[in-house]
C-alpha cells in the first residue's frame, strides 16, 4: 500500500508527456483523415441520389452516440463542440452548402448559425427576413438560419407571414440561449453616455438599464452588429449584445448576464427549398386557415386530439390581404408526414380552407 501511494505521488516527466500528446496528435489526425475519406464517399453516394448534404437528425444522433460512449474526463458539451465542428468539415467537403442568416457578422443568427452549422459552413449575410426566404426559395441557397420566437418576446411574426408567401420548408430546429452584456471601448458602466443596439435587446434589458443607466439615451439600431460597428468608433457609447461581439471589435465587457430574466432562449429554425427525407422526424410545423363559423378551429384541434397527437404551439396571425381573416400557426409532436398519418393530414386537410405542412424535422431539447 505504501509503494502505492509513492507511486502516486511521483511527478511524470513533463517532456514525456509531451511525447505521448505528439503520438496521440498523429493517431488523431490519421483517423481524422480516415472520417473524412468516408465523408467523400457518402457525399458523392447522396450526389448520385440527389440527396441533400444537411442530414439534421443523422446528426444529432451521431453527437448523442458520441457523448452516451464517451467514458470522461472530457466534458460532454467540450465532445459535442468538437464534432459540430468535425461534421460542419464533413458536409463541406461533401459540397459546400450557402447558408444565409440575419446580418450582418456579429447578430445573433449569426453567432446561432456558428454554433450549429460549424465554422466550415459557407455563411452569407442577408438584410432582412425576406431576403433570406428569397434566397433560399428562388436564388439557390441551400439552408437559412431564421429566428422563429423568443422565450420572452415571442414569435416573429413577419417570419410566420413570410412563410405564407415563400415555399420553403423547415429543415430543423434550433435553441440558443441569448444572453446580453454591456460592450464599450469605456473603462466602466458609469462613463457610458449613450447605448446602441436592436429594440429586442434594449426591452430584454429594461430593468437592468433603469437601475444602472437610468438618465441614459437608447438608440435602436436595425442589428446589435450593426450597433457594435457604431459603438466601436465612440469612447462613450456601448452596445447591448453578444459577448462575442467584444473580442470582433477589440471593446470591453462592462457588465455581463444583463437580461431580465435569465432563462430567455430563442428558437431557430433552419429552412430549405425542399421538405426533409430523413427517415425520422419528431415534430411537424403546419399553417391553416379555418372556416369563418364556429367550432371550425375547435374541429381541428379535436381530431389532432383523438388521434394523441400533442399541439405545443397554436397562433393566429392576420390573414395578409384578407381584413379580420386569420392564419393559423401550429407545432404538432409527430410526423405528420409519416404513412401512419395519412388519414389525420387527409381528414385535417378538408376540414380546412387552406393547409400547408411546413415542415417536419427532428425536435432540439433547449440545452443548459
Amino acid at each position: 500500500m505504501a509503494d502505492d501511494n509513492k507511486n502516486q505521488n511521483v511527478i511524470p516527466d513533463l517532456g514525456e508527456l509531451r511525447n505521448s500528446i505528439d503520438v496521440l496528435d498523429k493517431k488523431i489526425v490519421d483517423l481524422l483523415n480516415q472520417r473524412a475519406e468516408l465523408s467523400l464517399s457518402v457525399g458523392r453516394y447522396k450526389a448520385a441520389k440527389g440527396e441533400a448534404i444537411y442530414k439534421p437528425f443523422r446528426e444529432q444522433e451521431v453527437m448523442d452516440k458520441i457523448a452516451d460512449s464517451s467514458p470522461g474526463p472530457l466534458p460532454d458539451k467540450h465532445l459535442r463542440t468538437i464534432y459540430r465542428e468535425i461534421m460542419s468539415s464533413s458536409r463541406h467537403l461533401q459540397r459546400p452548402e450557402r447558408v444565409v442568416y440575419l446580418g450582418p457578422e456579429g447578430t445573433f443568427s449569426y453567432f446561432a448559425a456558428i454554433e450549429h452549422m460549424g465554422s466550415s459552413a459557407s455563411l452569407t449575410p442577408k438584410g432582412n427576413f425576406e431576403e433570406i426566404f428569397r434566397a433560399v426559395a428562388e436564388e439557390g441557397a441551400e439552408l437559412g438560419v431564421i429566428p422563429l420566437e423568443n422565450s420572452i418576446e415571442g414569435t416573429v411574426g413577419q417570419v410566420v407571414d413570410l412563410f405564407m408567401r415563400y415555399k420553403v420548408y423547415i429543415q430543423a430546429e434550433v435553441f440558443s440561449r441569448i444572453s446580453h452584456c454591456l460592450i464599450s471601448r469605456a473603462d466602466k458602466v458609469e462613463d457610458v453616455e449613450v447605448i446602441y443596439s436592436h429594440p429586442q435587446p434594449l426591452g430584454q434589458c429594461r430593468e437592468w438599464l433603469h437601475a444602472h443607466l437610468r438618465d441614459v439615451p437608447t438608440i435602436p439600431m436595425e442589428s446589435t452588429a450593426e450597433a457594435a460597428e457604431v459603438v466601436a468608433g465612440k469612447k462613450a457609447a456601448a452596445v447591448i449584445g453578444h459577448r462575442k461581439l467584444a473580442d470582433m471589435h477589440g471593446m470591453n465587457v462592462l457588465a455581463e448576464s444583463i437580461e431580465d430574466l435569465p432563462d430567455n432562449w430563442t428558437r431557430f429554425v433552419i429552412i430549405g427549398a425542399a421538405p426533409s427525407q430523413e427517415d425520422r422526424r419528431d415534430k411537424t410545423s403546419i399553417l391553416f386557415t379555418t372556416p369563418n363559423r364556429p367550432g371550425a378551429l375547435a374541429r381541428v384541434l379535436t381530431t389532432l386530439a383523438h388521434q394523441g397527437i400533442n399541439v405545443t404551439k397554436l397562433e393566429s396571425r392576420p390573414f395578409r390581404g384578407e381584413k379580420w381573416k386569420y392564419v393559423f400557426f401550429a407545432d404538432l409532436a409527430c410526423d405528420l408526414g409519416g404513412g401512419r398519418y395519412e388519414d389525420v393530414l387527409e381528414d385535417i386537410r378538408q376540414q380546412c380552407l387552406t393547409l400547408r405542412v411546413l415542415g417536419t424535422y427532428p425536435t432540439q431539447e433547449e440545452l443548459q
